[in-house]
């Protein structure tokens, strides 16, 4: 196939995605709008023999200090064929288009699936006290194509870390865990949970744990939890004002693109999440909790609230998105993959994140900025 790449419209970008079955949330023209500060880009691959478009991206441009010369970033993008076996053809125009652009250096996220592994095989790994890392544990699927694109990329002189992106190294994670929807019901959902999750989900139906739905107006009460959250937690939490670009940008591409759960019980909002839906592919994006009323379990029922509830929209795949590679129990890392492999579903690897320096100088400067941060 002969290719052409040019910058193409957000409706031709938004068209192109929702031909899809899925594509990440990052890949789709409103986020752009989310991340304000970033200048941006959609690119289009078009099929010269048909014309057809047959590929996007999104590219966001971080401009450097005082000079004229940008980082460009495709988070999980672009959306093309990973597999084509003229893969050159589809990124060396790409490289040349945002040289041009005036980038310095080029990073992107094959969204590319190379290993999987089932809850089972997980737990027996935490069992296992020579187990310390999901690599130590023999995978349930191998995708033998996604070797071949790692190998190719490298050929072609894009970049990665041996190890990049084990431990939340990469800008979006490597490891994340999601449950398979398509050709399941409910029930078996349900029944893959394991013994805790469900006696957990039950206990607050017991305790009349209510989950509704929540709109823009609601967002100042999910920053209050959101807030609670990152102070126990020890991380910076993101303005309200976020927030509310993601929800209106997101929601003004498609309504129903970003949905906000609260779990309350007795009139009073114990947990909340935010969700992101792109085609069949639904997201738990971000998660807060109060210090108070853990006892009557209100993560369980709004995860399976919000699971069901993707399951209604006709979802393949709920995504809980990053987890640690880590199976050491001293690792602070450790609980994360613990409360998702009680969901049953699968913990999946990427292809994770590769740069390819267009000024290898600057680049080398952006390495060094980045590793003292």
């Amino acid at each position: 196939m002969s290719l052409t790449l040019r910058t193409i419209s957000r409706e031709q970008h938004l068209a192109y995605i929702q031909s899809l079955p899925a594509a990440s949330h990052m890949q789709v023209p409103a986020w752009a709008d989310v991340k304000a500060e970033w200048r941006s880009e959609s690119l289009g691959w078009f099929d010269d023999r048909s014309g057809e478009i047959v590929g996007a991206g999104l590219v966001l441009y971080r401009q450097l200090p005082k000079i004229k010369r940008y980082l460009a970033y495709l988070p999980e993008g672009p959306v093309i064929n990973w597999f084509a076996p003229n893969l050159t053809e589809w990124l060396d125009p790409m490289l040349a288009h945002l040289k041009q652009q005036g980038a310095f250096s080029v990073k992107m996220g094959p969204p590319v699936i190379i290993r999987r592994w089932e809850a089972t095989s997980i737990k027996r790994g935490i069992q296992d006290p020579d187990v310390k890392r999901l690599r130590d544990i023999e995978a349930d699927f191998i995708e033998p194509r996604a070797f071949e694109v790692a190998d190719k990329l490298r050929r072609m002189g894009w970049q990665q870390g041996e190890d990049g992106g084990a431990g939340f190294g990469d800008v979006q994670p490597r490891y994340v865990y999601q449950v398979p929807l398509a050709n399941r019901s409910l029930e078996d959902v349900h029944k893959g949970f394991n013994q805790l999750w469900r006696r957990n989900i039950k206990k607050a139906e017991k305790a009349g744990v209510e989950v509704v739905q929540g709109g823009y107006q609601d967002l100042e009460e999910w920053q209050r939890l959101y807030e609670i959250t990152a102070l126990r937690d020890h991380f910076r939490p993101r303005p309200l004002s976020y927030f509310q670009r993601m929800w209106t940008a997101l929601n003004t591409e498609d309504p129903n693109r970003m949905r906000l759960y609260f779990a309350r019980h007795e009139g009073v909002n114990l947990s909340a999440a935010t969700m992101l839906v792109v085609g069949g592919h639904v997201w738990y994006s971000y998660g807060a909790s109060d210090n108070i009323g853990r006892e009557v379990r209100p993560s369980n029922a709004m995860q399976w609230r919000m699971l069901r509830d993707s399951y209604a929209l006709g979802a393949t795949v709920y995504d809980l998105r990053g987890i640690s590679d880590s199976l050491d129990e001293t690792d602070h890392l450790f609980g994360l993959i613990q409360f998702k492999v009680g969901t049953g579903g699968q913990a999946a690897e990427y292809l994770g994140e590769w740069d390819f320096p267009l000024n290898k100088l600057l680049h080398k400067a952006l390495d060094i900025y980045m590793s003292r941060r």
